[in-house]
């Protein structure tokens, strides 16, 4: 069976001669400087020699600002940048490696400032969101066996907000300026589709991906009620786009615990979420047993692939039932992280490819 009718397949439900093997999440910076000091060859991908199937390929058109902000250094301390960033965002970053930068301001403010970008940089038929060899990438996507994905990193309705606003006041403003936010989440989701629609004119897109982020280790950052308001009715909108134009999966990423939006996504269309942070309480196999339609990627402990072998083992057997039916694409539940040896992630994958062999040939119809 190709990657691509595999993957389809298994966000579907369908039969499948084994689960995927390929991950959303590739290594922290660090952890590619480690592996080449423990025997990562010199200038390989740090997946070399793995045997991974082809995986997602994004489309590589510009969802975001056009122009975007230059990225500039606005002053240097002992241990850390003041900068701004292609999103507009003054950010403190770490000269120390990858930390999550500190957001000092951020570009929407209120209805002013929101009408100025809208107008300065998120015209969706700006001739700069495709680049000057689209005509070849075109052939490429649709020759090849990857899913071809419109849709990432950090483009989502509240994850883009999150960009836009700052976290703290994109949670004051769904009670202070409720018409801001509509506002915007629904520009957003005009820009997206009328992108997607010329995307779509010449190639055959698999996946729409949403990046949200909007959980955390107690759950949902904003309530469901307002998930429902604001954010649904786009959603629904993507998945009648997608329904339209033939496109078989709409992912939608968040961290932490999303045991309250799961329900809400999956009314909304979305049939794939990922990646199931088990720091944050997931349980794979609690929630295939509440959504056994749900298409589950990640659910992995990444901090067990770092204690050595006989924890991998241990937690590949935690969650081995998955392995038994459909709909679960099995991978780490975020970043490969610098504490995972270069030779625990050899044996990690090596193990993840045994299990995924000794369960081939899933059938929908002998799932119980």
């Amino acid at each position: 069976m190709k990657s691509r009718n595999r993957i389809i397949n298994t966000v579907l439900m369908k039969d499948i001669d084994r689960q995927p093997l390929s991950f959303y999440f590739g290594p922290w910076p660090e952890t590619i400087e480690r592996w080449k000091k423990e025997g990562l060859p010199k200038g390989s991908p740090w997946d070399a020699g793995l045997n991974f199937d082809p995986g997602i390929r994004h489309v590589d058109v510009n969802l975001g600002f056009s122009p975007a902000f230059e990225k500039i250094v606005i002053e240097e301390k002992e241990n850390t940048y003041l900068i701004r960033n292609e999103y507009g965002i003054l950010e403190e970053i770490s000269k120390g490696g990858s930390t999550i930068p500190k957001t000092i301001d951020s570009p929407v403010k209120d209805r002013e400032s929101w009408e100025k970008l809208k107008a300065e940089r998120l015209n969706p038929g700006s001739p700069e969101r495709f680049p000057s060899n689209w005509d070849e990438l075109v052939k490429e996507y649709n020759e090849g066996d990857n899913i071809i994905q419109l849709g990432w990193y950090p483009y989502g309705l509240f994850g883009t907000l999150r960009d836009f606003m700052g976290v703290e006041e994109l949670l004051l403003a769904f009670y202070d300026a409720p018409d801001l936010i509509h506002d915007i989440m629904d520009y957003l989701t005009d820009l997206w589709l009328a992108i997607y629609e010329k995307v779509c004119r010449r190639v055959q897109v698999n996946a729409i991906h949403m990046w949200e982020d909007m959980s955390g280790k107690n759950g949902s950052l904003i309530s469901p009620q307002m998930v429902r308001e604001f954010m649904m009715p786009n959603y629904k909108k993507i998945a009648d786009f997608a329904r339209e134009h033939s496109i078989h999966i709409f992912a939608l990423d968040t961290d932490g615990d999303c045991s309250q939006l799961v329900p809400l996504f999956l009314e909304s269309g979305i049939n794939l979420i990922l990646p199931f942070e088990v720091a944050a309480g997931c349980d794979i196999n609690e929630y295939r047993k509440q959504y056994p339609r749900l298409c589950i990627m990640g659910g992995i402990d990444k901090r067990e692939i770092a204690k050595g072998q006989e924890a991998i083992d241990k937690e590949l057997d935690r969650i081995d039932a998955m392995f038994k039916g459909p709909g679960y694409w099995p991978t780490l539940d975020h970043l490969i992280h610098p504490e995972i040896s270069y030779s625990d992630f050899k044996y990690f994958v090596s193990a993840l490819q045994d299990r995924i062999e000794k369960y081939r040939n899933i059938h929908i119809d002998e799932i119980a």
